[in-house]
């Protein structure tokens, strides 16, 4: 009954309103910005690929905690997690292969939404006793919001929802089931033994704070993402004459839904948007705001500088990492097994490529969850800094106790799942309820204080892409409550 009414209620939240609220506004910030991930691939990749293979650069700002390849590493690292694997091949278990079409329309439109909200996160980012900036939806809300009058009382109603919403989040306890879930079929080891084992290894990633994180992401990222699309390629290249029939059962089902076969009982129309939709904003996280929050901590002189950046995590994630899982999904065939989640994409793997395929997968999964967790504590500890206050004598035990039982609450759910026998996809569902409410009310931000965001690309493109005239007088971001640096 329970699992019947987390289900109803996720089909209510994750419904039309909410993927149109989404899709609304990224169409909008993409026409508006002049399909500016379309216009400046060359400007996008220079100030992303291009640096990450310049070694010694200087850093455009000496305040910060991360440097910006640290934060993409961190930020991508948290987004490229079990969502590409598990995520994908749940979308296409129950929206068909139609569902991978909303994804990649997510995907494209979400570029735009996330280097808005990381323009906003570093441009109203505060900081703290010592200088170190940090910011995100919370400090954008207030600020942004608050500062006009008559809506400092919708900025507070705002903030509160999404900081209920986001406190809430089942995100590391699905990283959590999955990674355990995959190593304890794979090598027959005990689901919950694992999952202590994960928990451990977490507590290693998050024990030195944001800046360890920060060097640590830093070579496991980018190893991680390669890994996993060389082995994604060798299978898709290996199977080559069924790209184009995939491809073809992807633009058919989006429209149309797919009809029934084998364990596949078939999606609608509506399912099929709402799969798609859902498992791409859970995967890159256009729209909720939480990348923004590690972003707004890196050694940037410009936000949309950092933003850009925005526009690359979401293209690796979702228009590359996302699209060669759902690839090899629908190219095995045991997409219509009825099997789901990380089982699904074990057994397409391990269907190509045999045993090693399903160790590669395993490997994969548990570097994507390690960094996901990870990535995941830095976001929680920027929202609870702004939840403590900078000010407060007890901020630092807060957060070395917040530090010990932040991975406990998910283990907790992970050994009642695999006690009461409840599949994967019931944590899956429980992630989709508490990740909608916070979605909502960023995006809806997003819109809010979209001229603003339009106000710094201008400045950003007169500055750096020599499009337009310098002003002077405009304020390019602050850097704590009393003071504002002006260009």
């Amino acid at each position: 009954m329970l699992m019947n009414i987390v289900e109803t209620l996720v089909g209510w939240l994750w419904g039309m309103p909410l993927i149109v609220t989404i899709l609304g506004v990224g169409v909008y910030l993409t026409i508006a910005t002049g399909f500016f991930q379309f216009t400046n691939i060359k400007h996008i990749y220079r100030e992303t690929l291009g640096k990450m293979f310049k070694k010694g650069e200087k850093e455009a700002s000496e305040e910060g905690v991360l440097t910006p390849f640290e934060a993409i590493s961190v930020a991508v690292g948290t987004t490229v997690g079990v969502g590409n694997v598990a995520g994908v091949a749940t979308a296409i278990a129950v929206g068909g292969p139609g569902a991978v079409f909303w994804m990649w329309v997510s995907g494209i439109v979400g570029q735009v939404i996330k280097m808005a909200e990381i323009a906003l996160a570093v441009h109203y980012r505060e900081g703290d006793e010592k200088g170190d900036p940090y910011g995100g939806p919370t400090y954008y809300i207030k600020k942004g919001i608050g500062e006009e009058k008559n809506m400092k009382k919708l900025a507070k109603v705002f903030n509160f929802l999404f900081i209920i919403g986001f406190s809430l989040s089942f995100f590391i306890a699905m990283d959590n089931y999955t990674v355990s879930e995959a190593i304890s079929s794979t090598f027959n080891i005990n689901q919950i033994a694992v999952s202590v084992v994960y928990v451990i290894i977490l507590y290693i990633f998050i024990g030195g704070g944001i800046p360890s994180l920060g060097k640590i992401a830093n070579k496991v990222v980018p190893f991680m993402c390669l890994f996993y699309i060389l082995s994604g390629l060798f299978v898709i290249f290996k199977n080559i004459s069924l790209v184009p029939e995939t491809f073809k059962a992807i633009f058919y089902g989006a429209f149309n839904g797919t009809a029934a076969l084998g364990g596949f009982t078939g999606a609608a129309f509506a399912q099929v948007i709402q799969t798609g939709m859902s498992r791409a904003v859970f995967s890159n996280e256009a729209g909720w705001g939480t990348s923004a929050m590690i972003h707004s901590t890196s050694k940037t002189d410009h936000p949309v500088r950092q933003g850009v950046m925005g526009i690359f995590e979401v293209f690796i994630d979702t228009i590359i990492i996302c699209s060669i899982t759902a690839l090899v999904v629908i190219i095995s065939g045991q997409w219509t097994t009825g099997e789901s989640g990380a089982a699904l994409a074990l057994s397409a793997f391990s269907t190509e490529i045999g045993s090693v395929g399903r160790l590669i997968l395993t490997a994969g999964i548990f570097l994507f969850g390690i960094t996901t967790s990870s990535g995941l504590y830095a976001q929680l500890e920027i929202v609870l800094r702004y939840i403590v206050g900078n000010e407060s004598k007890n901020k630092d035990r807060i957060l070395k106790a917040y530090k010990w039982l932040y991975p406990l609450p998910p283990f907790l759910l992970v050994v009642y799942s695999v006690l009461k026998g409840y599949p994967g996809t019931s944590v899956w569902l429980f992630a989709d309820l508490t990740t909608a409410l916070p979605i909502f009310i960023n995006v809806i931000t997003l819109l809010i204080l979209s001229p603003k965001f339009f106000a710094l690309l201008k400045d950003y493109k007169a500055k750096y892409m020599n499009k337009g005239n310098v002003d002077p007088n405009f304020k390019v971001y602050y850097h704590d409550n009393s003071k504002e640096k002006v260009s």
